[in-house]
């Protein structure tokens, strides 16, 4: 069955004991494809399969109200403190800004194609759609596209990541690769691709980025069940998690990188038939990185480094 709810957890953390409590949950009509946190911690939008992203209040305890409205699914949320406005993208092919005092957008933004990932970094903004389009955004000139360019990775794009620097991004695809893409001409060298959760001939899909918010390493999870921690400038992997028995479809790190969060379930990637309900549990787990899994490291030869 499709899970229609969106939960909040309160999590606990003492030394290295975690726990959660469930708060309270809402309703959609159907699928939730997102969610997104407002910056100050007191709401939570969410958007999915029924059109629209509800705003969802929390410490008021008021109910969800509809804030944004599509023509298709909305597949990514994200509040723009900045600007004070939420952007959502659907694959209707369009990017909506929202006001949350306004019921009509205040721009919208054709994309070519269907909105797969998004990542905020403000000024920078990078969506990835359909056929393989990454289209950057200045949100300090919104209206206009920054750049178009075609992904490095020759297959379809999963997801993306804005680097902590604002300077460049990430993204995964389909095919158990990510490719790190500066965007100052003169970094351009410094663009590589490299392979990862893939285990002998079996290749699976990248279905997470997170930087971690002090190092600014970062974090893949992918269809193998498995995260690992990564270093892009000295081009090491840190540390290479054990794996689940369930695909991991999304992750995120806590404010200060304390708590590394991943959900565990399955992700139908190899359709309805190889669904079994009994044994496919939907978890959410936590992991509390080491230093030395998610610091970085001196590449093996440089000299003079921190």
């Amino acid at each position: 069955m499709e899970q229609l709810q969106v939960r909040c957890w309160e999590i606990t953390k003492s030394g290295t004991t975690v726990g959660s409590v469930g708060k309270a949950s809402i309703a959609h009509d159907q699928p939730v494809l997102c969610s997104a946190w407002k910056d100050d911690g007191t709401t939570v939008f969410s958007g999915g399969c029924d059109k629209q992203v509800k705003m969802w209040p929390l410490l008021s305890g008021g109910q969800p109200v509809t804030v944004a409205m599509h023509d298709a699914p909305v597949k990514e949320v994200a509040w723009i403190p900045e600007m004070n406005l939420l952007v959502s993208g659907s694959w209707d092919k369009t990017l909506r800004y929202w006001d949350l005092r306004q019921s009509n957008p205040v721009h919208t933004q054709q994309l070519p194609e269907r909105c797969y990932a998004l990542t905020v970094k403000y000024p920078l903004m990078v969506v990835g759609t359909a056929d393989r389009n990454l289209v950057v955004f200045n949100l300090q000139n919104p209206q206009s596209e920054f750049r178009r360019i075609i992904s490095p990775l020759k297959y379809q794009t999963r997801c993306v990541a804005a680097f902590p620097d604002q300077q460049g991004f990430l993204v995964g695809s389909i095919e158990g690769r990510v490719g790190v893409h500066h965007l100052d001409e003169q970094q351009q060298s410094k663009n590589f691709t490299f392979k990862c959760h893939r285990e002998g001939n079996d290749i699976y899909s990248v279905n997470s980025l997170n930087f971690h918010p002090v190092h600014h390493t970062f974090a893949t999870a992918g269809s193998d069940g498995a995260f690992n921690f990564w270093d892009k400038d000295s081009k090491q992997r840190l540390k290479a998690m054990s794996r689940c028995n369930q695909p991991i479809p999304c992750s995120s790190f806590n404010n200060d990188g304390s708590i590394y969060a991943y959900a565990v379930c399955y992700d139908w990637s190899k359709g309805a038939e190889n669904h079994n309900p009994t044994t496919a549990k939907t978890c959410i787990y936590m992991h509390l990185p080491q230093e030395a899994e998610v610091k970085s490291k001196p590449r093996p030869g440089a000299s003079g480094r921190k």
